[in-house]
């Protein structure tokens, strides 16, 4: 691995003035504490603020991180799936508290038949174990009948009553969702480019395109091996860690694959990053993530929103029957609309109104709408965390303070 310092030189970017600071907190992450390779993007009142690379874009330390590389984001990719139900929410498409049945006839199956958008989106629904189903099979949404294996599915809690990650099933739900609402019967990777990223010129994508090449994406380095993982325990909740020894725990049926492998030890492979699989293999520039998070933060205009669709993405969380413990992840979290709130015992942004999801390893994207902000850290030395990662925590308390400092100026 190369030395702290010569990380530190390959540095880019810039910073508005007044934060200066997130570049220093960005440094030390390198300098202190072991990033090998990370960019971070911050995007207020419609102005980006916050723009800065660094480090190497394989974890070997032998190319450098660029402005214009693209990193997978894992579970921040979910965020973005979300985001595009909400567009769709603001065309009419469907309300968040219809049945789902409503335009999938045949999700009404094994006592699903009353589940509602709202439950769905926000894990309430129980239809979070693989049990059978293959990531990797669903390269052709159409071909490999992906939605009559998720109508099959039977719930593991009656929905409504409990929440619990559905960790790589949360995806294929909305994308199903959206082609069945979408007058066009767009994919969802489709609508993302079309709806969103298009208005805004940002780089992100939900299936790579053969012609961005493959010079310009980041190599990532996660646990994959039971050697590994022990270097990481202590970033693993330790019921969470509990739950996948166990393969018979909910834990492990829904995070799990068939071949028990952790699923980021895959997402190096270009086939695998260029299925559309919304839960999990997003990839795109770190400025991209921000300004889309942005865009949502300051009212949505250029993406044409209702301002009854921000307002039910601003709404605190609200706990299912049971309380905010998380039946897969086993710890308490608050979910909405599919996408992570903060909920006391877990607060980001400055408050509950924030919104937006963190990917395996560190990684988090966000929209803080009481501040016009939105906000992205991706990196690619992938560990056990979720949301608490010291360096992505770093910069963001960074970005706080000099938002605060820049507040207190004007």
């Amino acid at each position: 691995m190369r030395h702290s310092k010569e990380k530190t030189a390959l540095i880019g970017g810039t910073v508005k003035r007044g934060f200066e600071g997130v570049r220093e907190a960005f440094v030390r992450n390198f300098e202190r504490l072991g990033e090998t390779g990370a960019a971070c993007a911050v995007y207020w009142r419609g102005e980006k603020v916050v723009d800065l690379w660094g480090g190497y874009a394989d974890p070997g330390g032998r190319i450098p991180w660029e402005e214009h590389t693209l990193v997978p984001v894992f579970s921040s990719t979910k965020g973005f799936a979300a985001l595009c139900a909400a567009v769709a929410h603001s065309r009419g498409w469907f309300g968040y508290d219809e049945p789902v049945t409503r335009y999938w006839p045949e999700f009404g199956k094994h006592g699903k038949e009353r589940i509602t958008i709202r439950q769905l989106l926000s894990h309430q629904a129980g239809l979070c174990a693989l049990d059978g189903l293959e990531l990797r099979r669903y390269a052709d949404l159409d071909t490999a009948n992906v939605a009559g294996r998720l109508a099959e599915m039977k719930p593991e809690w009656e929905p409504g009553s409990a929440h619990g990650y559905h960790t790589w099933t949360i995806g294929w739900f909305i994308g199903e969702l959206l082609r069945r609402t979408d007058p066009r019967s767009r994919s969802l990777g489709r609508l993302l480019q079309e709806e969103i990223c298009a208005p805004l010129q940002a780089e992100f994508y939900i299936g790579l395109p053969d012609e961005v090449p493959d010079s310009r994406l980041a190599k990532v380095r996660g646990i994959d091996s039971p050697l590994d993982l022990l270097f990481h325990l202590h970033e693993i909740p330790k019921a969470l860690f509990a739950g996948f020894l166990n393969p018979r725990s909910l834990t492990s049926r829904s995070m799990v694959d068939r071949k028990r492998l952790v699923a980021n030890a895959n997402f190096n492979d270009r086939d695998m990053l260029s299925i559309e699989f919304p839960s999990g293999n997003g990839i795109g520039e770190a400025r991209a993530m921000a300004q889309i998070y942005g865009e949502f933060a300051t009212g949505g205009e250029k993406l044409g929103l209702a301002a009854s669709t921000l307002k039910e993405l601003c709404r605190p969380a609200e706990p299912p029957a049971s309380g905010w413990f998380d039946r897969v992840n086993r710890v308490d979290l608050g979910y909405s609309l599919g996408l992570w709130k903060p909920i006391p015992e877990r607060m980001f942004g400055s408050s509950l109104h924030a919104f937006g999801h963190p990917g395996a390893g560190g990684s988090f994207c966000f929209a803080d709408p009481d501040l016009g902000m939105g906000y992205a850290y991706v990196l690619n030395r992938i560990g056990g965390y979720m949301d608490r990662n010291p360096r992505e925590n770093a910069v963001r308390c960074a970005v706080y303070d000099c938002l605060k400092s820049s507040r207190e100026e004007e």
